[in-house]
């Protein structure tokens, strides 16, 4: 392996670790809102998936009991979905141009 190769990887390697560190940082500031279907629920969570606020429409306890826990459980879901979505987005901007390490041209291709 030649040092300029070596040089190129660690570089990329610390490119790497601090990309992750803003894709963390991101993902803890961004937040996404869902509502349930009836919109008797709003679940706001951040994109690292942490649930922010959980917020009942006026009237939503005068709802069954099952109904609202069915709204509850669905925005919840959708607010996973969300947050999932949201982290994607992230990463996908963050490394939109971030190149992959190409192999040392006297690497072995050989795995044995």
């Amino acid at each position: 392996m030649d040092e300029a190769w070596l040089e190129e990887a660690a570089a990329r390697y610390r490119r790497i670790g601090q990309l992750r560190a803003r894709l963390d940082r991101a993902a803890h500031e961004i937040e996404v809102t869902v509502r349930s279907p009836d919109e008797l629920v709003e679940v706001r969570v951040t994109a690292a998936g942490a649930i922010v606020d959980v917020c009942l429409a006026a009237g939503a306890c005068a709802r069954p009991v099952t109904e609202l826990a069915t709204s509850i459980k669905v925005a919840v879901g959708s607010a996973i979905d969300g947050a999932q979505w949201a982290r994607r987005k992230i990463e996908r901007d963050l490394f939109v141009d971030y190149e992959t390490l190409t192999p040392h041209p006297t690497a072995s291709r050989d795995p044995r």
